[in-house]
């Protein structure tokens, strides 16, 4: 649960009721929690059938067999490779949005304290790893305590009602509902995003046939329960009506209204420290899935390589915070987070639901430790949520469908160039 929880949720919500012009925008975290459910059916029955280090590296190699499954896994780690530095990018910017709470930040000052951070993670995570989980540790102690202290704070001072159920002349089946709902859940899947982590560590899990489902779904249940109440109190102190999209650290001025500037003060440094906390996270996680495919054979060479006294993947690592880096620079807060759905989708969740079809197929349902409930609804109902989300991305769908299409291009060119070097 921990591990889900980054800078997403406080940056997002101005978004999410940014979409909705009715105030029905709970939805939108309704609807996002649905998806994750859906979709950990899917892999919860590849976790526990799979149990190894990698997750969908794994699972896509496994489920599309000897013939496709180096392609889709290459695919999944080439998308990484964009997707990654993607989501280290928003999670700078969105540490750069609340600082600016403390220090006035321009636009470019903004740019420079994204980039700065991403540079600031990259040293310390330039070490040996025994040293990385002591720091780990400490960064991560304080996000909970400061979800419950945002969600207790706002309950008890509630001056506003929130708004379930459509009135008047409102209705759940118009387009325009419809229409935000796809926009404002790009942004809380975003915040969802993390639930299936355990599966990365499978190879390291007791029991993993039951503790892998069971972990994956009461971390979905959790989470969704805290964001739905952090929205619920944040709201009900600071009317939607009031809020604007470009707003930049709402959950400060919302801690101000109820304890003065020093509240927000504090909240707001929380936050940062939360941003740096997952950021730390996601670099050290990500940064092992170029390498683990190097060394697998699948992906280029370089990837594979060890820092020779520290003994950790340091290109893979440069590599990623570099693009971060750049990424933080160019891209809003916004179009960092469509970019990261519009890339993930096709190969990894749509992928997977699609190779676990072919899985069944192959090898039928007798050994799987694991049997998700009304086989293949939730296959099917998983593959069309998402790609109703990636249209609803825009015209970042079409930047990740291009990105696909060049790896497919780049694995057959360079399996090519390997065999004529043997």
């Amino acid at each position: 649960m921990i591990d889900m929880v980054g800078i997403g949720p406080f940056v997002v919500m101005p978004l999410v009721v940014s979409y909705f012009h009715n105030g029905l925008f709970l939805w939108a975290w309704i609807f996002g929690a649905f998806t994750a459910f859906v979709d950990s059916m899917i892999w919860s029955e590849l976790g526990a059938a799979y149990p190894l280090a990698g997750g969908s590296y794994n699972f896509l190699r496994i489920g599309y067999g000897e013939k496709w499954g180096r392609l889709m896994s290459f695919l999944f780690v080439w998308q990484t490779c964009i997707q990654a530095p993607l989501v280290v990018a928003s999670g700078a910017i969105g540490f750069a949005h609340y600082l600016s709470y403390i220090i006035d930040l321009n636009l470019w000052q903004q740019k420079l304290v994204s980039g700065g951070l991403v540079i600031i993670v990259f040293l310390l995570l330039y070490r040996k790893i025994e040293t990385i989980g002591k720091i780990s540790v400490a960064l991560w102690i304080v996000v909970i305590l400061t979800v419950v202290w945002i969600i207790i704070s706002g309950l008890t001072h509630s001056q506003h009602s929130i708004q379930l159920l459509p009135s008047g002349k409102q209705s759940f089946f118009q387009y325009a509902f419809w229409a935000a709902i796809g926009q404002g859940s790009v942004k809380t899947v975003y915040s969802y995003l993390g639930y299936y982590n355990v599966c990365h560590l499978g190879a390291e899990i007791k029991r993993p046939d039951k503790n892998i489902p069971r972990s994956i779904f009461i971390s979905i249940a959790g989470i969704a329960i805290l964001y739905l109440l952090m929205n619920v109190s944040v709201m009900s102190v600071i009317s939607w009506q009031e809020i604007k999209p470009n707003e930049k650290h709402l959950v400060s001025i919302f801690m101000e209204r109820i304890y003065g500037h020093s509240g927000g003060l504090i909240v707001t440094v929380l936050i940062l420290w939360i941003a740096l906390a997952s950021l730390f996270a996601i670099v050290l996680g990500y940064s092992r899935i170029p390498y683990a495919a190097a060394l697998d054979g699948n992906f280029f060479k370089i990837f594979s390589s060890l820092h020779p006294v520290k003994n950790f993947p340091y290109v893979s690592l440069i590599f990623l915070c570099v693009l971060g880096f750049v990424f933080s620079m160019l891209f809003r807060l916004g179009q960092a987070i469509d970019s990261i759905l519009a890339m993930r989708i096709l190969i990894q969740f749509i992928g997977q639901s699609v190779g676990l079809i072919l899985l069944r197929k192959r090898l039928g349902m007798k050994d799987l430790p694991f049997k998700m409930w009304l086989y293949p609804v939730p296959v099917v109902l998983s593959v069309c949520i998402w790609l109703f989300l990636f249209i609803s991305t825009g015209w970042f769908a079409l930047w990740g469908s291009l990105i696909a299409i060049a790896g497919i291009f780049v694995f057959f060119v360079s399996h090519r160039f390997k065999k004529k070097n043997l």
